[in-house]
């Protein structure tokens, strides 16, 4: 089964108010919790994986893929390997923040390795979108209002330039240790984001 958008369901409970799934091909992936989102949405998924601490039992349908309770990497990261084994290389993923905050980081951490190897990635929250963009350019959708913050993921990200936003910069530098690119705003414009050299986080409010 090949499919260039891996659509991933998690057990956080943040969720935007509509979830319009890829019109391309695509795979659905549940991971553990994942699973009761989906069936709220009358949704079956393609590929499920997880331990079952979010499930009282595995699901009857779809194929899963149970995981050992004690074990090195994330529910959330397995599904995404899977995705990646299928040949995807877009991720969207909902359900990846809120509950739990070190599974929001460890997913944002996630982004960002994906990023880093060639692969586009969106987390959906209830009313923002984290992406992540390494070495290249990520093109964001117009509004009139609301936040855009740009964070460095690597110890340093070189050749940062932002257009199209409150405050532009050209060829800036941003450090993982200090949050300069917070809370810059819309302006009614496409924003354009691109880095040199390093990887960036960015969150924009939807």
């Amino acid at each position: 089964m090949q499919a260039k958008v891996c659509v991933v369901f998690g057990a956080g409970n943040e969720f935007p108010e509509k979830i319009d799934l890829p019109e391309q091909d695509h795979v659905i992936i549940a991971a553990d919790g994942g699973m009761k989102k989906l069936g709220e949405l009358g949704i079956l998924p393609d590929r499920a994986v997880g331990d079952l601490d979010s499930l009282e039992t595995a699901p009857d349908s779809g194929d899963f893929k149970l995981l050992p309770h004690i074990k090195d990497t994330t529910d959330m990261y397995e599904a995404v390997q899977i995705g990646i084994s299928l040949g995807c290389s877009e991720f969207l993923i909902f359900g990846g923040t809120g509950g739990r905050l070190d599974h929001t980081l460890a997913n944002i951490q996630l982004a960002a390795e994906l990023s880093m190897k060639n692969n586009k990635v969106k987390i959906f929250g209830d009313k923002y979108v984290l992406t992540a963009v390494t070495n290249g350019t990520a093109i964001l959708p117009a509004k009139e209002r609301g936040y855009v913050s740009v964070f460095a993921h690597s110890d340093i990200c070189s050749g940062v330039t932002i257009k199209g936003l409150f405050y532009e910069v050209e060829n800036a530098e941003l450090k993982n240790s200090f949050a300069l690119g917070v809370s810059n705003e819309f302006i009614g414009k496409e924003p354009i984001i691109s880095v040199k050299n390093g990887t960036l986080c960015i969150y924009y409010e939807i």
